[in-house]
């Protein structure tokens, strides 16, 4: 399987943007801000509904327009097929395949399967458990049927249990009656149990597919030098106690019902879980040195890889976005000899000699893709997404599968609420 071409249209920097791919590597250079990274993101979207570069769809729509499209012709034992997504500002995203009837985004999550290796690799590690849960998110996406529609599902009534709980607050302290809103809570905190203990069950089987192959890769790409170990550390640990878990969920919901009344959030449930990642016992984060974490970061995505693989039969997409610059020369080696003979691998760095030179590998030159136009774009984009870093980096780790921003709402109401989870981007 590999992308043939690439086309966008209002997305990010690119007003449009054409760009031909072929089997094997494919080297995109450019200086920084011509809009590299968009392009790689934008299979990463198609992909898996998500980017690892933000929290909502907004900043995926160039500044000025409604609805960025994604286009790719993916080549499948030589039957090409034709996939268009479309990102909405408001409204639900949407997808087509071959020109045929509108579907919704979700419905073409995990057909063209990819694994990105981003700089921003080495917080599944040290970062905040928000940044593993996005990656959690995008392994879901990719391996469980029906992954997307379940974390969607699970948002939603999310938002729906943290807005009653804001009413019940702000009720009980204006001595209002709150009898409707309690009778309401009942009904939506059900929901919310259902819809998370699916979830967490999901999430459980991705682990537990991943976590023998992740201990693998790192014994191979370390040499042998220490032992990993990674596990599921699910808010509704319940579930992997008990073979009925919902009444001892509910029964947790009862004792903290006054805290989650006197905060307005959701304390409770998936939009809390965590991964645990430990190094000769101990907890990595706190102890492994940033070559060891780097490390385990490789392993995890090159375990990802294998797992779509097996499962699904395809070899990924592999994207390597601007990783070179950050890695030592053996860790460079090393994620090169991984991509050599994958069907297909897109690289993007700042200059031609960020890479280690491959023979075979077809080089494209951003700027020559550049419009006239582009500069002020580019530019804009940058900085659209600096002021976006500054505003995020204190709530690192927001959901992964993407939805229309919405500031209103607390990541603790649901899983990434207002967050970008969702594939589809419908606001409930």
């Amino acid at each position: 399987m590999y992308i043939s071409r690439l086309a966008l249209d209002h997305y990010r920097s690119w007003s449009q943007v054409v760009v031909d791919f072929v089997p094997g590597v494919n080297i995109m250079v450019g200086r920084n801000g011509l809009g590299k990274t968009n392009l790689v993101e934008a299979v990463e979207v198609l992909s898996t509904g998500a980017s690892h570069r933000t929290s909502s769809t907004l900043p995926l729509i160039e500044r000025g327009q409604s609805t960025a499209t994604i286009r790719a012709n993916v080549v499948f034992d030589d039957e090409p097929v034709t996939y268009e997504a479309s990102i909405h500002a408001r409204g639900a995203n949407r997808a087509r395949v071959n020109s045929g009837k509108s579907l919704y985004l979700r419905d073409i999550v995990g057909r063209i399967p990819s694994v990105s290796f981003t700089p921003e690799d080495q917080r599944l590690v040290a970062g905040d458990p928000g940044s593993r849960r996005s990656m959690l998110n995008q392994a879901g996406a990719l391996l469980e049927p029906g992954y997307a529609a379940a974390l969607q599902q699970f948002t939603r009534i999310g938002k729906q249990r943290a807005t009653l709980l804001k009413q019940l607050g702000a009720n009980a302290n204006a001595g209002r009656p709150v009898d409707a809103q309690l009778s309401g809570l009942e009904i939506w905190t059900g929901q919310f149990i259902e819809t998370g203990m699916t979830l967490t069950r999901m999430r459980a089987r991705v682990i537990e597919l991943l976590a023998e192959p992740f201990a693998s890769m790192y014994e191979r790409l370390s040499d042998r030098h220490g032992q990993v170990r990674l596990a599921y550390a699910p808010s509704f640990e319940e579930v992997l106690v008990y073979d009925d878990p919902h009444p001892e969920i509910s029964e947790h919901f009862q004792r903290i019902y006054p805290g989650e009344v006197a905060r307005g959030v959701n304390l409770i449930g998936p939009q809390r879980d965590d991964l645990q990642l430990d190094l000769d016992g101990m907890a990595a984060r706190e102890f492994a040195s940033n070559g060891e974490m780097w490390t385990m970061a490789l392993a995890l995505k090159m375990a990802l890889f294998h797992v779509v693989r097996e499962r699904l039969g395809i070899k990924p997409i592999v994207i390597l976005d601007d990783v070179f610059a950050q890695l030592d020369d053996g860790r460079r080696r090393q994620i090169l000899d991984f991509a050599d003979g994958q069907d297909q691998v897109l690289i993007t760095v700042a200059a031609e000699g960020d890479v280690p030179t491959h023979r075979d590998a077809h080089l494209i030159d951003v700027g020559t893709l550049v419009g006239p136009d582009s500069n002020e774009s580019a530019i804009m984009d940058l900085l659209s997404g600096l002021r976006e870093k500054r505003m995020t980096e204190p709530q690192w780790g927001k959901e992964g599968l993407l939805q229309p921003d919405d500031s209103s709402a607390s990541s603790e109401n649901g899983e990434g609420a207002g967050t970008g989870t969702t594939a589809d981007g419908a606001r409930s």
